[in-house]
C-alpha cells in the first residue's frame, strides 16, 4: 500500500514555493538575480557555429521551436547542433490534415442515423483541434507546426462563427504548407482561401458595394500592420510624437474595390451558384462577370489601371502589402514573440527583418532564412543578459509540453476536451484578433509585454493547476475520462501516458530530478529547489518499487508543471 503522509504534502507546499520565488527571476542557471528594468542585450556577434549544442540550450531551443521538450528531442539538438537541428527540421512535413478536408453539402447530416457524431465530424472544430494536439505531441515536424500556429495567430480564422470542419482542416493545412516557403505566396494564398474569404467577406464582395473586412484586416493585422516601423520594430512619428499611420481609408477602399468579384469554389459537380455545395477548402473563384469593380484602383502608392483583370488586382494588393517597409519588422516581430520572447529587443527585430528584406541571395520573405534568424539570434541563444527575456507559456503549449515531458501517445482528444476550460479552445477564437492583444502590457511592469497574460485570470489559473493535478497524480490511465476512446474523432485511439519511462528510474530520485530539471526547466533548477524536490519525493512510500517510481515523478511533475519557472519559458 502506498503512503503520502501530511508531511509529503507539506514537503510539496515548500517544493512548490522554492520554485515560485525562481520562477519570478530571470531564469538563469543557479538563480539569478531578480530582475529590474528592461535591459536590452548589446549588438551582440553572432553566436559561434558548433556542431553540437549544451544540453540547457538544447532544451531552450525545443522550448521555442517544439511543443515541448522530449528527451530524444533534446539529445537531437545537442548531438547535432542548433543549425543543422534548424536545418532537418526545415526538410519535415508529416503532420497534415488532408484527410479531415471531406467536404460535405451543408445539409449532409439531414438524414443521419447519428445526427451529433455526423454534426461533430462535419460542422465542428473537434476533429481538426484533436488532430492538431496529436500532430503536435507525436509528428516529428515540430519546427514546421509551431511556424504554422505562430501565423495561425496573425492570419486567424476562427470556427466559433464558420461551422465547416473540412475548410478549418483546410485553411490549417494551407499553413503547414507555406510555413518554410516565401511570405508573398503565404499572402496570396491566405486572400484567395474561401474559408478566409467567408470569416472576412471578400468572397461575394460586389462593385456595388464592397466589403472593406478583408482589406483592412490584411493591412493592419496580416502584414505591415496600422502604424509605420523602422527596420527595428519601433514606431515612426511625425514632428508631434505622433504614430505616422501606414494606410488611409482610401486605401482601404482602393484595396476593397480591387478585391471585389469572388466566389467560393463548388463542390465536384456541383453550380457555381449552388450555395449549399461549397468548397471552401479551395482557392475562390471568379463570380458573377458584374461583380467586380473594372475601374481605375488606387492604394498605398499603388495603381490598378482600368481594364486590368481580378487576378492582376489582387496580385497589386499583394504585392503593395509585401513590399510595405512596415512588413518585414511586423512580421518578424510577430515570429519572435510566438517563439522565442515577449519583449525582443529593437536590435533583435532589425536583425530578422533585415533577413526578411534580404535572405542573402536577394529573395525578400524567404520564411527559412526568417526563422533560422530568429532562433539562431543572440538573444534567442543566450538570454540571460536581458530581464526582459522569454515568454509566458500560451494554454496550447502548456498542454502539449506537459504530455511530452510525461510521454504520451494521444489521438488529442485528450486535449481538446480540456482547451476551453484554460481560455484557448485551438481554432475557436473570438475574433480575426485571436486570443489575446499582441501589445497587452504586462501587469506591474510598465514598457514590458506581455501577450499571453491577457488570457490569466484567477479561473485559468486554478484550471491549469487542476488540470495538471489531473494528468500527473491522477495520470493513471484509468482515472482520466478524457483519456478514453473517442468513437466521434476520426482515427481515435484515445491517450496513454508512458509512466513506464519514469518507472524504469527505480530509487533514482537525483536522476529523475535531472531528467525534470532538463526537459521543463533547462537545467536552471538551483540547489534549494532540487533538495525541496527530492524531499517531496522521500515522502511518497510504496512496497511497489515501480509503483514507488512513477508516483515520485507525478508528485514531482505536478510541483514543476505548477511552477511560474516552468510557466516562464526562457
Amino acid at each position: 500500500m502506498s503512503s503520502i503522509a501530511v508531511g509529503s504534502q507539506r514537503a510539496w507546499i515548500a517544493c512548490l514555493s522554492a520554485l515560485a520565488l525562481a520562477g519570478c527571476d530571470s531564469g538563469g542557471g543557479g538563480g539569478s538575480s531578480s530582475s529590474g528594468g528592461v535591459v536590452a542585450l548589446p549588438e551582440a556577434v553572432p553566436p559561434a557555429k558548433t556542431s553540437s549544442a549544451t544540453p540547457a540550450d538544447a532544451a531552450r531551443l525545443a522550448k521555442q521551436a517544439t511543443f515541448g521538450p522530449d528527451f530524444a528531442t533534446v539529445e537531437r539538438i545537442g548531438s547535432i547542433g542548433v543549425d543543422a537541428w534548424i536545418t532537418e527540421q526545415f526538410g519535415l512535413s508529416s503532420s497534415n490534415y488532408r484527410d479531415l478536408m471531406q467536404v460535405v453539402r451543408k445539409d449532409h447530416c439531414a438524414g443521419s442515423s447519428d445526427y451529433a457524431t455526423c454534426e461533430f465530424r462535419t460542422k465542428l472544430r473537434g476533429p481538426v483541434a484533436a488532430r492538431f494536439y496529436a500532430n503536435a505531441v507525436g509528428q516529428p515536424d515540430q519546427l514546421r507546426q509551431r511556424v504554422a500556429l505562430a501565423l495561425g495567430q496573425m492570419m486567424t480564422v476562427s470556427n466559433n462563427e464558420m461551422l465547416m470542419t473540412a475548410s478549418l482542416a483546410g485553411y490549417n493545412q494551407l499553413l503547414l504548407d507555406h510555413s518554410f516557403g516565401n511570405f508573398r505566396d503565404l499572402l496570396h494564398a491566405v486572400t484567395m482561401n474561401g474559408y478566409m474569404g467567408r470569416y472576412l467577406d471578400m468572397a461575394e464582395s460586389k462593385v456595388t458595394a464592397p466589403s472593406e473586412n478583408y482589406a483592412r484586416e490584411l493591412l493592419q493585422l496580416f502584414s505591415m500592420g496600422a502604424e509605420q516601423l523602422e527596420m527595428d520594430g519601433t514606431v515612426r512619428r511625425d514632428a508631434t510624437g505622433a504614430p505616422l499611420e501606414n494606410y488611409s481609408m482610401d486605401d482601404i477602399k482602393g484595396v476593397s474595390r480591387a478585391l471585389t468579384g469572388w466566389l467560393y469554389a463548388p463542390m465536384d459537380g456541383a453550380g457555381k451558384f449552388d450555395w449549399a455545395a461549397s468548397d471552401h477548402t479551395k482557392s475562390m473563384i471568379i463570380g458573377d462577370t458584374n461583380w467586380y469593380d473594372r475601374g481605375e484602383k488606387r492604394f498605398l502608392g499603388t495603381s490598378v489601371a482600368g481594364g486590368a483583370s481580378s487576378q492582376q488586382s489582387v496580385a497589386s494588393v499583394v504585392d503593395a502589402a509585401f513590399r510595405n517597409a512596415s512588413t518585414p519588422p511586423f512580421v518578424s516581430r510577430h515570429l519572435i514573440r510566438h517563439l522565442v520572447t515577449a519583449n525582443p529587443s529593437p536590435a533583435y527585430v532589425r536583425r530578422v527583418a533585415e533577413k526578411f528584406v534580404n535572405n542573402g541571395n536577394g529573395e525578400r520573405g524567404d520564411m527559412k532564412a526568417v526563422l533560422r534568424a530568429v532562433l539562431t539570434d543572440p538573444e534567442a541563444r543566450n538570454p540571460s543578459g536581458s530581464s526582459a527575456a522569454g515568454k509566458l507559456k500560451e494554454p496550447i503549449l502548456l498542454m502539449t509540453s506537459l504530455a511530452r515531458v510525461v510521454g504520451v501517445q494521444t489521438d488529442g482528444g485528450a486535449m481538446m476536451e480540456r482547451d476551453e476550460a484554460l481560455g484557448q479552445p485551438v481554432f475557436n477564437a473570438p475574433s480575426v484578433f485571436g486570443f489575446y492583444p499582441s501589445e497587452n502590457g504586462l501587469p506591474g511592469r510598465p514598457g514590458y509585454r506581455s501577450p499571453v497574460s491577457g488570457l490569466v485570470s484567477v479561473s485559468t489559473s486554478i484550471t491549469w493547476h487542476n488540470l495538471v493535478h489531473d494528468w500527473t497524480i491522477l495520470g493513471d490511465p484509468e482515472k482520466r475520462p478524457e483519456y478514453r476512446v473517442q468513437a466521434r474523432i476520426p482515427g481515435a485511439f484515445g491517450t496513454t501516458p508512458a509512466w513506464i519511462n519514469w518507472e524504469t528510474f527505480g530509487s533514482d530520485i537525483d536522476s529523475m530530478i535531472a531528467r525534470i530539471d532538463l526537459l521543463m526547466l533547462a537545467n536552471s533548477m538551483t540547489a534549494a529547489q532540487r533538495a525541496a524536490l527530492k524531499a517531496a519525493a522521500m515522502a511518497i512510500t510504496d512496497a511497489d518499487e515501480r509503483r514507488q517510481a512513477r508516483r515520485r515523478a507525478q508528485a514531482m511533475l505536478y510541483v514543476v508543471g505548477t511552477s511560474p519557472a516552468f510557466l516562464v519559458d526562457r
